[in-house]
């Protein structure tokens, strides 16, 4: 079974990460989108209400697993059995960045491979940064995520 992880803060899921999430279930067997417990981020969202809203919005895919981890993503990539890290790249200044942490990972294990996913062109401006910065002014954030996400930002403070 071929398998890969999607690791990310997901705060909150966009359009943009689920067009990466749809087209690697067509790639793999098994894609665990894998929410991360990152000290240095301080989310709008609790962990909790993060996966939620994923289990949510993938209820339709049976091959997507929606699961927490906290520390290096390669150990918890071979610790489910993945084969792959999938990294979504919207425009070329996320490359640089991403590529420092595929050539991280490498260093630290040669058994994974990184594969990037460009988004398509429709959410290459979408960021869960930029979708709080939107909701946070009182935008309309219609189209950058899902319509049960959306639900979710107007009954919370995202403003910092």
């Amino acid at each position: 079974m071929r398998t890969a992880l999607y690791p990310g803060s997901f705060d909150p899921v966009t359009n943009g990460h689920l067009d990466i999430i749809e087209r690697a279930a067509k790639l793999f067997d098994r894609v665990i989108v894998a929410i991360s417990k990152n000290p240095g981020k301080n989310p709008v969202f609790s962990i909790e209400e993060r996966e939620e809203m994923l289990q949510e919005v993938l209820k339709p895919y049976n091959n997507i697993e929606v699961d927490l981890f906290y520390g290096l993503t390669v150990d918890y990539a071979k610790s489910q059995g993945a084969q792959a890290i999938i990294r979504g790249l919207r425009a070329i200044s996320d490359f640089e960045n991403e590529l420092m942490m595929a050539l991280t990972n490498k260093k630290l294990t040669n058994s994974l491979e990184t594969i990037f996913l460009m988004t398509r062109a429709e959410y290459s401006f979408i960021s869960s940064s930029a979708v709080k910065e939107v909701a946070c002014f009182g935008g309309c954030v219609k189209g950058m995520v899902p319509p049960e996400v959306e639900k979710r930002i107007h009954n919370k403070p995202v403003c910092p």
